[in-house]
């Protein structure tokens, strides 16, 4: 089969790369099957007419003229005039909320007005912890033998590694629907290879029929407007880029970065350690260590994707920092991010990390969450190192590059490399 006739149907929720950092990724995989030379259509439930260059995209209405969806306005009617949630409830019923099932035949009334007999794949994406557009396709059996279902966290959460623990209303029907997808869709795609074997060891159908192709190196253009007031490139900037869940505690960056400070004191004026994302639970942690610590900076909310990736290109070394956990099976979509920019990348994270597997054993800037020392040491290295001469801060990974890369994902798919 040439690349020419490959046809591929991509069904999303959301296409606006500034709703999530899920969406971004997404978006990355869907610009990259079509720089392989697929024909890409994308059918899409962003509510708005959002167009990707040289992708067709349509985008979805929601249906208005049905039960569920009266259902799904009676449930928000009832949180927002009265005060009375009953999400929980609904969701030990079903699994899901009624807006989800709504969703879900809006995205599979669209599809079914396309013939399976003129694509050679069809793509569900995920997105946060919704799969809606793999329940409109689960529905779809014509679809099956051409159903390349991606999935990039566990799923229900209850299956997130500990230290998380949050067991969701109607976790039950969750992994019955999710064990459909496995049974029923013709490849399960993950970002991940840690990710694969996890889900792997509570889905048994998922051995044998899966595909790895990591998050995709972004084409997108750095920003050509003004860098903001906090972030001068001329410095020694260190960036950690993505919001601060719970789980993942900034306390060691910081107290390396303060460590790094006392024993470079020129690197005070020369210097910046920067977050950038929402409101996190760290921010009372934040107020009081940057009393000390004025080249500490944290964003007040989100920053728009297109100015963090600039920051991201432009800085000095790129933070990954992981949830405290016993494994790290996801791959951040910021990782492709960092190996675009060059330069290096610290992760902090624990043992079993999918970054730190394709970074390698060899690897010097990879930390565990007490390694405080060995990490204002590293600071201290990569700062004499830019003293010298800030071009001599690059990650230089070819073997990441390629494998982030649309050849490698187009490899992939057409020799059909499962796992």
């Amino acid at each position: 089969m040439s690349t020419d006739s490959i046809k591929i149907l991509i069904v999303i929720e959301s296409i606006n790369v500034d709703d999530s950092s899920g969406t971004k990724g997404r978006v990355a995989l869907i610009q990259s099957l079509a720089k392989a030379g697929y024909a890409v259509t994308v059918l899409h439930f962003t509510q708005k007419n959002i167009q990707l260059e040289g992708i067709t995209c349509v985008p979805i209405k929601e249906r208005k003229n049905n039960m569920i969806y009266l259902l799904s306005r009676l449930h928000r009617i009832l949180i927002r005039w009265f005060k009375a949630d009953i999400t929980n409830m609904v969701d030990k019923l079903f699994g899901f909320s009624f807006g989800f099932f709504n969703d879900a035949k809006s995205l599979q009334r669209a599809v079914k007005k396309y013939n399976p007999e003129a694509y050679d794949m069809v793509w569900t994406l995920s997105k946060g912890n919704s799969y809606r557009s793999h329940k409109a396709v689960l529905g779809l059996p014509e679809w099956h033998d051409k159903w390349y279902a991606y999935v990039h966290d566990p799923f229900p959460q209850q299956l997130y590694p500990r230290p998380y623990n949050y067991v969701p209303h109607g976790y039950r029907q969750q992994r019955l629907f999710f064990r459909d997808i496995t049974l029923n869709a013709k490849r399960m795609v993950f970002p991940s290879l840690f990710l694969k074997e996890w889900m792997e060891s509570y889905y048994s159908a998922i051995e044998g029929k899966s595909l790895i192709i990591p998050h995709q190196l972004s084409s997108i253009p750095v920003a050509k407007m003004p860098l903001p007031d906090y972030f001068n490139p001329d410095k020694f900037n260190i960036l950690h880029a993505g919001n601060l869940l719970d789980l993942r505690d900034p306390k060691l960056i910081v107290e390396a970065y303060a460590l790094f400070l006392e024993q470079c004191p020129e690197a005070k004026d020369t210097s910046s350690l920067i977050f950038l994302g929402k409101p996190s639970m760290y921010d009372a942690y934040f107020s009081e260590q940057k009393s000390d610590m004025p080249s500490l900076y944290t964003s007040e909310d989100y920053v728009p994707f297109n100015d963090v990736y600039t920051m991201q290109q432009k800085t000095c070394i790129n933070v990954i920092l992981e949830a405290k956990s016993e494994i790290s099976p996801f791959l951040p979509g910021k990782f492709a991010h960092c190996v675009s920019a060059n330069k290096p990348i610290v992760v902090i994270g624990p043992h079993y990390s999918e970054c730190k597997r394709l970074l390698g054993k060899e690897y010097l800037y990879c930390f565990e969450f007490n390694a405080i020392e060995r990490l204002a040491k590293a600071f201290g290295f990569l700062y004499k190192t830019w003293q010298k001469d800030p071009k001599q801060l690059v990650l230089d990974r070819p073997d990441l590059k390629m494998y982030l890369s649309v050849d490698y994902l187009k490899k992939t798919i057409e020799q059909d490399a499962i796992i």
